[in-house]
């Protein structure tokens, strides 16, 4: 460590926490922070669910767990400083279209944004995760060290549990958002970022310039880096990992708690194993993009931003609203971000028509021909030590490549 851990540093890491129905778990993540090495840190958890739920039904046991919850950070001993943002008891529930995990996040973030200094540390968690003790001290560490950076995204390993088919789900979870990403590194694409609500940090002084976190029912942590990604460099590797946990949910509409549920179902067909050539035409377009400031050439791309963009001229207007090429390619990347990147992907992968099973063993035997798991068997009846050996060789590979080249800028 640096000498910056012996000095009188203020630094500061303020932790936005948002709950909902989470004391199964809350204990976890509490005794996770109680043991850090680094002690300057400061809890804002914000519990919280719809007014209604209170008296529906079949919502009421939400509202129950809250209380539960909320009563759990009042009466505890721990030595760390916790501010609660009651959004669930009676008369102080979400109202409205304004709630869900996204107005949660964003109520934490947007308190700590009032009190902490620039150079302070927002870190997004969620409820159902745990980490090592040195969690903290290494996040502080790597602003540290890379002082200049727009956010960091922390390295994730979903554990496995005593249920099989939970295990099942959260590994062919994984290795889906294991394949993306590795071919979004393998492309060197600006965006090869995953986006887990449990696994980013950044400087409050950059929340205020990029007006905050934007609220969304699901996916907020996606839309969130994405913005943070356009605003500056993102930081994909430092040298500890979150645990988030592996379980079904339906409290979102996506992320990884719907996926399980829907692959639980034999539904897949939401998260497929993209075909790496796929990446090429992404990789083929942006390396277009300072050509295309000079003169019109034909990208793999076209049509789809055609029509997504519902304009016969993608590149007509970047041009004129552009100094120079390098700020030219700037709007490009600005205008084909994460999402359309996504939203292509997901538009030509039915063309591809080849199996998950299929498109994995190509991906693997393109890019790691000497040394890869091997597959045999269909995902969804294979045995689940296989599964598990994909899943670690994948996490490995992606872990060692963000390790050696981890700025995305």
């Amino acid at each position: 460590m640096h000498s910056w851990m012996n000095s009188q540093t203020s630094l500061k890491i303020y932790i936005a926490l948002p709950v909902m129905a989470e004391y199964e778990y809350l204990p976890a993540v509490l005794e996770c922070l109680e043991k850090q090495s680094f002690r300057n840190f400061e809890l804002v958890v914000c519990v919280n669910q719809p007014e209604e739920y209170s008296t529906i039904p079949d919502k009421i046991h939400i509202y129950k767990d809250n209380q539960r919850c909320l009563n759990l950070l009042n009466s505890s001993s721990l030595s760390f400083d916790i501010e609660i943002i009651d959004k669930s008891s009676l008369g102080m529930g979400w109202k409205g279209k304004q709630q869900g995990v996204g107005f949660a996040r964003k109520t934490a973030m947007d308190f700590i944004a009032q009190k902490a200094k620039n150079d302070d540390i927002i870190l997004s968690l969620d409820a159902d995760t745990i980490f090592g003790r040195d969690y903290l001290e290494v996040i502080a560490q790597t602003f540290y060290d890379y002082p200049f950076i727009s956010a960091l995204s922390i390295p994730y390993y979903h554990p496995l549990t005593q249920n099989e088919i939970t295990n099942r789900c959260i590994l062919r979870y994984e290795i889906y958002m294991r394949v993306y990403a590795l071919n979004m590194l393998f492309i060197h694409n600006p965006y090869a970022f995953t986006a887990m609500g449990s696994s980013m940090a950044l400087k409050t002084g950059t929340y205020r310039k990029i007006g905050g976190i934007t609220p969304h029912q699901a996916g907020e942590d996606f839309y969130f880096l994405q913005k943070l990604r356009k605003h500056g460099s993102v930081l994909t590797w430092c040298p500890t990992i979150v645990f988030p946990a592996s379980r079904f949910s339906d409290r979102v509409i996506f992320g990884t708690g719907p996926a399980m549920i829907r692959g639980k179902e034999g539904h897949w067909e939401a998260y497929p194993i993209f075909y790496y050539s796929l990446f090429d035409r992404v990789r083929i377009t942006f390396e277009a993009f300072p050509k295309l400031y000079f003169e019109n050439i034909v990208t793999p791309m076209d049509a789809f931003l055609k029509d997504i963009f519902r304009t016969s001229d993608i590149w007509g207007p970047l041009r004129k609203n552009s100094r120079n090429e390098k700020s030219f390619v700037k709007a490009c990347m600005q205008k084909i971000d994460a999402l359309r990147i996504f939203q292509f992907l997901k538009r030509y992968q039915p063309d591809v028509k080849k199996s998950d099973e299929i498109c994995l063993k190509e991906f693997l035997m393109h890019y790691f021909p000497d040394n890869h798991p091997p597959i045999n068997e269909n995902l969804d009846t294979c045995d689940i030590n296989a599964l598990q050996k994909i899943r670690n060789f994948l996490a490995m590979k992606e872990y060692s490549y963000r390790q050696h080249y981890p700025l995305l800028q």
